[in-house]
């Protein structure tokens, strides 16, 4: 699945969290197989909103939707275990 380009602020943060290498390497898994087992992908909940998640490492998630023309939508990266 493809993904689309990725806004300015979330190059922002992949950069500010010296993440771009793990980006690369994880959309280039996902556009080639969206159900890699490295990416953990899953429908959250509440499953009607249709949004869905993908695992850049063990902290940080990118939060998708798929668009109506098939594809991945990322629109937010997200510290997964923020405490």
């Amino acid at each position: 699945m493809k993904i689309k380009p990725l806004r300015k602020d979330l190059e922002e943060y992949l950069d500010n969290h010296h993440l771009l290498k793990k980006w690369e390497k994880a959309s280039l898994m996902f556009e080639n197989n969206i159900r890699h087992p490295s990416l953990n992908t899953e429908l959250l909940e509440p499953r009607w909103r249709g949004i869905y998640s993908f695992r850049l490492d063990q902290k940080y998630r990118a939060l998708f939707f798929i668009t109506p023309k098939g594809e991945a939508e990322v629109f937010q990266i997200t510290n997964h275990y923020k405490k």
